[in-house]
């Protein structure tokens, strides 16, 4: 019985490790399904609009049932914060990582996106909602975590060196060599560069901006479904001023049909409804560092699925990778013991009192 007991509480307690792990083999299938759907000649602005729409139709009747019962009043001042929040993470940053990927590299894309969680880490600290403590290990442990996983994400994207010869399982395959870096401009170059820096600012907004609302409207699922909805809108009079192509919007039984609904039912409403719950019990920073994982995941099915050969300069960044985002948990896992163990006498000396 006590084994049972303890084996729940271990559970209990690594839940959120077990959702970010998740979200980001998610995460994974939704850039490859993505790629598959944009190669087929979808446009991105219209990809964004039926993924939120299926998004929104999917949470609808979850959030009605299951949440129906919840006291969470919506007051006008509510709607208009959860608003502009979906106009900064999810409308904005999407839009602005396809725009970005026309004037730079996908390599580029990929690599940048690996900065949301030290952008998110800084924007917390500015806001004081993360704590920096250089007189503890912790506060050591999470600085120099957070600068060791953002510079193996990055030489996992960018160093390849010799390809792994064990792990190529097509011999035969020609690499079609893609440089999209040398075709754009070095204004283009910038001006990409400008567009993703932009996109992961305002996805760490979001993260960052998940904790404050989900404090005033603890309805999770009809949080993510607002949000969803918001978004939806918002980008559809986005795509409308941009695209002016009525084909541009037919959707058949095809690759993109299933892209939508993977990236709108799986990606938009499950997936953020399980990181609004994560940043709810560990902060935004910790789910933030979990985002370089889908990378090396993205690489290992593109391996396979792509013909994409791996090297050993990914392999290298991985394990930097690694080794950093193990040391931003440990210190963030230590940190958070301590401050439980403060309330705790802290509670002790008030009941003695």
């Amino acid at each position: 019985m006590k084994s049972l007991l303890g084996c729940a509480l271990v559970m209990e307690r690594h839940k959120p490790y077990i959702a970010m792990l998740f979200i980001q083999f998610v995460y994974a299938g939704m850039a490859l399904f993505s790629k598959a759907a944009m190669a087929k000649g979808m446009n991105p602005y219209v990809f964004v609009v039926y993924r939120q729409a299926f998004a929104s139709l999917a949470l609808a009747p979850f959030a009605f049932f299951f949440e129906s019962s919840k006291d969470a009043p919506l007051s006008y001042t509510l709607l208009c914060k959860i608003f502009f929040i979906s106009l900064s993470g999810i409308t904005l940053s999407l839009n602005l990582y396809y725009v970005a990927i026309n004037y730079t590299s996908a390599t580029f894309a990929a690599a940048t996106t690996t900065t949301i969680p030290a952008i998110t880490f800084v924007m917390a600290v500015l806001l004081r909602m993360e704590s920096i403590s250089m007189k503890h290990l912790y506060g050591v442990a999470k600085v120099l975590g957070s600068l060791t996983s953002l510079s193996g994400a990055l030489v996992f994207a960018l160093v390849k060196g010799p390809s792994i010869k064990f792990m190529n399982w097509y011999p035969s395959h020609h690499q079609t060599q893609i440089s999209d870096s040398s075709s754009s401009s070095r204004g283009d170059w910038i001006k990409g560069s400008l567009f993703m820096i932009s996109a992961n600012t305002a996805w760490s907004l979001w993260l960052i901006l998940q904790g404050p609302i989900v404090k005033q409207y603890p309805a999770k699922l009809r949080l993510t479904n607002l949000q969803c909805f918001f978004s939806c809108i918002q980008s559809s009079f986005l795509a409308i001023a941009i695209e002016r192509n009525p084909s541009a919007w037919k959707i058949g039984w095809d690759i993109h049909l299933l892209s939508v609904f993977y990236c709108g039912v799986i990606v938009t409403g499950i997936t953020y409804w399980l990181q609004v719950w994560a940043i709810e019990k560990k902060g935004p920073v910790f789910t933030a560092m979990f985002t370089p994982l889908a990378l090396i995941i993205t690489a290992i099915f593109s391996a396979i699925m792509w013909k994409e050969a791996l090297h050993w300069g990914s392999i290298g960044g991985g394990v930097l990778l690694v080794v950093g985002l193990y040391s931003v948990l440990w210190g963030k896992d230590k940190e958070d013991r301590k401050s439980e163990e403060s309330e705790q006498k802290q509670e002790s000396k008030e009941e003695v009192i």
